[in-house]
């Protein structure tokens, strides 16, 4: 896709004017982000897309739950297993173009070894779930979908809380740049993680408190 962009650029006669254009947005945006970063607290959830800063209203209860449910199983297993570590909601990722703050992601502990008390700015993380709205539906399943792909995030999950189902996408190796479906599953069904050895839960533990809770005793 990228080769045939810049194919029809460099066959336009007028290529000169649309790198120098194109160089000049991209200058404004950096711009941009560098004011977004230096002005986003931990009191305000937003993010920085494609040259714009992106503020994010409260959630609803079933969102914030089913987003508190997965985290408190994630964040104990790799606890446990000494696996790495998990992030929620305030943990910022900044990608090449965008800074995103995922619902949930985690971090390898080869990632996360080189982080300190002061980061703020994260890599790529090695799994990513976006927990669906109305508002945000469109961007995690567009600009989110191909960014997280194209950095090696190497699962994506997106959960969509009204229909209790869990849309499970990864890269087979580390090469690809391209997410392909591994299911979509809905409470009564376990998913296992690709990315995290040994991640296996049932899907009703991210709707539900009492089975989140015998799913908790299970992973201890």
């Amino acid at each position: 896709m990228h080769t045939d962009l810049l194919a029809a650029v460099l066959n336009d006669p007028n290529a000169p004017g649309i790198v120098e254009a194109a160089s000049a947005v991209l200058a404004e945006e950096r711009r941009r982000r560098q004011e977004f970063r230096a002005w986003v607290s931990e009191e305000v959830k937003a993010e920085f897309i494609n040259g714009e800063v992106v503020l994010h209203s409260p959630v609803k209860r079933r969102h914030r739950l089913a987003s508190e449910l997965l985290f408190q199983l994630l964040n104990i297993y790799v606890t446990v297993k000494n696996l790495g570590e998990a992030g929620h909601e305030k943990a910022m990722v900044s990608l090449t173009r965008n800074d995103y703050e995922p619902d949930i992601c985690f971090w390898s502990a080869a990632k996360s070894d080189l982080f300190d008390d002061e980061t703020m700015l994260h890599p790529a993380p090695d799994f990513v779930v976006e927990i669906l709205s109305k508002r945000t539906a469109k961007t995690d399943r567009t600009v989110k979908f191909s960014d997280y792909a194209r950095h090696g995030v190497r699962e994506y999950w997106l959960i969509d809380p009204v229909k209790q189902r869990v849309e499970q996408y990864g890269l087979l190796t580390e090469k690809d740049t391209e997410y392909i479906p591994f299911g979509k599953f809905s409470p009564g069904e376990d998913i296992s993680s690709i990315a995290i050895p040994g991640f296996t839960i049932p899907v009703a533990a991210i709707f539900d408190k009492k089975a989140n809770l015998e799913a908790l005793k299970g992973l201890v």
